[in-house]
């Protein structure tokens, strides 16, 4: 897949090697690499894997490797849990009436 110039992309790079890591730092943090991922808009066309150089949304210009076109969060908070819902509707009770048996 090609991104074109000035998609939005995310791109990966190793910062340090083992290698070059702190000697000072804990033992199993020494034994992977610093790596860096990136979001920014894609400065020269380019296809996944290709060494490119993207500019940040502060304005930054980064180089590493194209990993994924128009990149989004895969996360979430679960299923849906009603009694969390019900705590959520009783707060908001308890916040904006008092507790009425006081």
């Amino acid at each position: 897949m090609i991104a074109k110039q000035g998609t939005w992309v995310r791109i990966h790079d190793v910062v340090l090697t083992t290698e070059e890591r702190a000697p000072n730092i804990p033992e199993d943090t020494k034994k992977v690499p610093l790596e860096m991922w990136t979001k920014g808009f894609i400065i020269d066309d380019g296809a996944i894997g290709d060494e490119v150089q993207v500019k940040t949304i502060t304005g930054r210009t980064v180089k590493g490797k194209l990993v994924e076109i128009n990149p989004y969060y895969r996360h979430d908070y679960g299923k849906f849990i009603p009694e969390i819902l019900e705590i959520g509707i009783h707060l908001k009770t308890l916040l904006w009436e008092g507790d009425k048996d006081e």
